[in-house]
């Protein structure tokens, strides 16, 4: 596949990478909007933050927490798309009828909010245990879902994945062929899982020729440690911009007619 840069609409992704605090959907909010705004500083077009960030993966919480689709505690998130001119994809639990989903919401800076579900539940083993324990299967807690809306910024069209869809090949398989050129990976993965999902990021990345954008946990959740280092791949696989293992930040990327320039930004251990 041929591969053509918009110079009429240059594109410029991002990765927020959060350390979420158990349940406190309020603080979680407030770092999710100074992430926001550290990638406007950088003149992000979208911004992708990890699975359920605004919870962490605490999938005990899920049934208590969950959003609705027009859930007013995502006021401080349309506020700042809107002032910021930034789509946002911000992971929650979410609740559509009587089912339980793991949901991304996009945030627009129209004040649309869309959200996508978790198409394919994963669940860990036990040796990924820090402490003794392990959470449940994604199944015990949640239902499959299967909204899947394209995200247009800047002039370009993204498609979503969180954590497990992207084991499929068909996924972004199907994101390519519905002209997505950006995949939009909201994950949450392990160390010892780290290699293996971004491999399989990379290749899609050059398979499809499509930039491919990958935010995970910077801290422990739900008993588990993260792999960090958020990071994107350019439409050839090629690693453009890492996070650090530990710690929250941004990673941008900006594409033009010389090719892409990165910006790795660690804030702390927030």
């Amino acid at each position: 596949m041929s591969y053509l840069v918009d110079m009429t609409h240059p594109r410029s992704i991002a990765a927020a990478q959060t350390i979420p605090i158990r349940g406190d959907v309020d603080a979680n909010l407030e770092r999710h909007v100074r992430l926001v705004h550290a990638a406007a500083e950088a003149h992000a077009q979208v911004l992708v933050f990890p699975e359920l960030s605004l919870t962490g993966y605490e999938l005990d919480l899920a049934a208590d927490l969950a959003f609705s689709e027009g859930d007013p505690r995502l006021d401080p998130l349309v506020e700042v798309a809107s002032s910021c001119s930034m789509t946002l994809i911000v992971g929650a639990p979410v609740r559509i009828e009587s089912q339980l989903h793991i949901g991304a919401f996009i945030v627009s800076p129209d004040r649309s909010v869309r959200v996508y579900t978790k198409h394919r539940l994963g669940a860990f083993s036990t040796s990924a245990s820090i402490d003794g324990t392990v959470p449940p299967a994604e199944a015990t807690f949640f239902h499959p879902g299967n909204r899947n809306p394209l995200v247009h910024f800047g002039g370009h069209t993204g498609a979503v994945a969180v954590c497990a869809d992207t084991g499929r090949p068909s996924h972004p398989q199907d994101a390519a062929d519905r002209g997505a050129t950006t995949y939009l990976a909201s994950m949450f993965v392990i160390p010892s899982e780290f290699e293996r999902e971004t491999a399989n990021l990379a290749a899609y990345a050059a398979r499809h020729s499509m930039a491919v954008v990958f935010a995970n946990y910077g801290g422990p959740s739900g008993g588990l440690a993260s792999g960090g280092r958020s990071g994107i791949w350019s439409e050839k696989g090629e690693r453009l911009v890492q996070l650090d293992a530990i710690g929250a930040g941004v990673a941008v990327a900006i594409e033009s007619h010389a090719g892409w320039r990165a910006r790795a930004m660690m804030l702390g251990s927030w």
